[in-house]
């Protein structure tokens, strides 16, 4: 937990942002998307930080640019991480939520957390998830008073994005590196790779922990087409709400094995939302310099 402090003056003159995700594409780990706003009179200065697109940055670079970022008071900037077993529920729950909509609830979500800090957005620059033309307009819809900028490749073409990519991406990393496997089982081990489908080592740590009744790791984004070809040596588990909804259906009182019976049960809607709000079904950083609350994993 933190504290939060006074809204700088820079905070009340017109104000730009950068917005960026890192970890939309890997099996493993979160999802972070991160925003950098400033003072729109500090444009000028903030092209001479020389961000870049993370992507084309070694690490040690990114740190030290992440570094140098939070210590300028003329900065602010936060991130949303979104644990993997959310996007995983998400993607796969009866009414699917696609990955391309839970991008820009995110966004739409840091917007409206800078905007209720007090801070007076006037330009938000952010990289194009699905069609660019219709996500600006969704955007210019839900904010109307602010102008959008959505672009391919907008973390190379606008230094406001680029710093929202490094705080994304310096914070995904920090993330994986302190992530604590909660399962309980032998022989697990932290060498999973770089986390995407592609990685000869993360394909093996994935055949290596899998769980024929349990699956994977809370680590692993299940819903991710990188598990499917995992899930022929699983017990298929049917559950016994399923089967009543099926037999309500079907006008059939038949009978079949309950988890419940074997010592599993289902969580309920009210044990959902309590483990969400816990933070222990997403993750979030609140981290600005001098603007909000600051909030660690």
């Amino acid at each position: 937990m933190g504290s939060e402090a006074p809204l700088p003056k820079w905070a009340s003159t017109p104000c730009i942002m950068g917005i960026d995700e890192a970890g939309r594409g890997p099996v493993l780990g979160p999802m972070v998307y991160g925003c950098l706003y400033c003072s729109r009179s500090y444009q000028k200065t903030l092209a001479t930080l020389n961000f870049a697109d993370s992507k084309t940055l070694k690490e040690e670079k990114r740190e030290e640019l992440f570094e140098n970022l939070k210590a300028d008071e003329s900065i602010g900037w936060s991130v949303d991480v979104i644990d993997p077993r959310e996007l995983s529920a998400k993607m796969l729950k009866k009414n699917k939520v696609n990955l391309n909509e839970i991008s820009h609830d995110s966004a739409i979500g840091l917007i409206n957390r800078v905007l209720h800090m007090g801070v007076l957005l006037t330009e938000v620059y952010l990289d194009t998830v699905g069609d660019a033309d219709k996500y600006r307009i969704k955007l210019s819809e839900r904010f109307p008073s602010i102008k959008f900028v959505v672009a391919k490749k907008a973390d190379s073409l606008y230094p406001v994005v680029s710093g929202a990519s490094i705080v994304a991406k310096v914070t995904r990393d920090k993330a994986l590196r302190e992530w604590v496997l909660e399962e309980t089982s032998e022989n697990m081990h932290r060498s999973f790779g770089s986390g995407y489908p592609g990685d000869p080592e993360t394909k093996a740590w994935l055949a290596h922990h899998k769980h024929s009744v349990f699956g994977f790791p809370a680590l692993v984004r299940f819903s991710w087409s990188t598990c499917t070809s995992y899930y022929k040596d699983m017990v298929e588990v049917l559950w016994e709400s399923d089967k009543v909804d099926e037999d309500f259906a079907n006008g059939s009182s038949g009978k079949q094995l309950k988890l419940s019976n074997v010592g599993f049960s289902k969580v309920s809607k009210r044990k959902s939302e309590e483990i969400e709000s816990s933070g222990k079904g997403r993750c979030k950083f609140f981290q600005s310099r001098k603007l909000e609350q600051v909030t660690h994993l």
